[in-house]
């Protein structure tokens, strides 16, 4: 049977230190103030639950956060790694106005390009572009004019199918509207998206009125780069 020995203090034979002979253990229950701890190294399990608002001083090792290294483009998961910041951001974004009256006569079903166009440089293969243009049009006899938006460079592609208008014609009036569209070019080439009009046989003008009326609008188109 273990027998129990009561002391107010325990002080070595020879200096300061008390050796614990091999293979033995001390427990200590309670009673341990943090700040007699000056040196050595704590293991893990003698720390359960230890509250970050604890830490008040030093440094922490990045080795003890996990992998990865913090900075501006890399947040701290759950499981204590990091990782890079995820789909979804806005790289860049770019836009054009275009203010010159454009007169077109062409034979129905075929499609010029217009003054409103923008070249944008994707950064990853995997990133969508996704884009806006507003335009204002006239017609100078009795058509129905169509609009799109298509991809001219790398490679060709509608990324935003034809709208048609019927202005009144020969008026001096003016047709606004806008079109929207995301496109996945999967290229980091420069990409080049332009307004392209159909007079659908007649003649159709671009930021004019029908009766010939220059300097009636404006129209653009605005370009961004989401990142996948």
């Amino acid at each position: 049977m273990a027998s129990k020995i009561k002391v107010d203090q325990i002080e070595g034979s020879t200096g300061s230190s008390i050796t614990i002979p091999s293979g033995q253990t001390l427990t200590i229950t309670d009673g341990l103030a943090a700040s007699t701890i000056g040196s050595g190294t704590l293991a893990d399990a003698r720390i359960p639950n230890l509250n970050a608002s604890k830490i008040t001083a030093g440094t922490i090792s990045a080795a003890r956060l996990g992998s990865g290294t913090a900075d501006a483009t890399t947040f701290l998961r759950g499981d204590g790694t990091f990782a890079a910041a995820g789909g979804g951001k806005i790289n860049q974004v770019l836009q054009m106005e275009y203010e010159n009256g454009q007169s077109f006569s062409t034979s129905s079903g075929t499609y010029s390009n217009t003054g409103v166009t923008l070249n944008i440089t994707p950064t990853a293969t995997s990133s969508k572009i996704v884009g806006w243009a507003f335009y204002n049009c006239g017609v100078g006899s009795d058509v129905y004019m169509y609009l799109r938006i298509s991809r001219t460079a790398p490679s060709s592609a509608v990324v935003c199918n034809r709208i048609g208008h019927t202005p009144q014609s020969g008026a001096a009036l003016i047709d606004a509207g806008s079109m929207h569209f995301i496109d996945s070019p999967n290229t980091t080439s420069q990409c080049t998206y332009t307004l392209q009009l159909d007079g659908g046989g007649g003649t159709a003008k671009l930021n004019d009125r029908g009766d010939g009326s220059s300097g009636a609008g404006t129209s653009g188109i605005m370009l961004m780069e989401v990142l996948a």
